[in-house]
């Protein structure tokens, strides 16, 4: 499947380990993005997104992206909502607006803050979505890799 690419997230795709940018995203053995270890150990970009979601996504979607009156559970919406469905709505924003309610997200697509670690953001929800990660801060998390300071550098600048 072709996963869409944003041009401000492909240093990235070093931040998850992948070896090409035709690689945007980097999925384990299960076909998930995320890797948790027996002991609960998170990968770096699992817990990296946690970091980057508590300082940019939080406000609106609430602690542990369990949802808010301002914005969606993001747990529940990636229960049904695919890599690509998430990574549009957050480059484009989203707009549901109707006599009962107006809801809308702008896009991020221009912030180097949420697109540099868009795939990260997604790793850590997807495994709160399929309940393999809990609340709270994880306890314990690999080392950052030197990739991973790099793509963040190139990303950034």
């Amino acid at each position: 499947m072709q996963r869409l690419r944003p041009a401000l997230c492909l240093p990235a795709v070093v931040l998850l380990g992948a070896s090409s940018a035709s690689e945007a995203a980097s999925f384990d053995a299960a076909g998930e993005p995320y890797r948790i270890a027996r002991d609960g150990t998170v990968d770096w970009a699992t817990f990296e997104g946690y970091r980057r979601f508590n300082g940019n996504c939080e406000t609106c979607h609430g602690f542990d992206g369990l949802g808010s009156a301002f914005a969606p559970s993001l747990v529940e919406s990636l229960q049904r909502m695919s890599h690509d469905q998430f990574i549009a709505i957050v480059m484009h924003g989203k707009q549901d607006v109707n006599a009962a309610q107006s809801l809308k997200m702008p896009a991020y697509d221009t912030n180097p803050n949420v697109m540099c670690y868009i795939e990260d953001i997604y790793a850590y929800l997807k495994a709160r979505a399929d309940g393999v990660l809990g609340r709270g801060r994880p306890r314990k998390h690999e080392p950052k890799p030197a990739a991973a300071t790099r793509a963040e550098d190139a990303c950034m600048r």
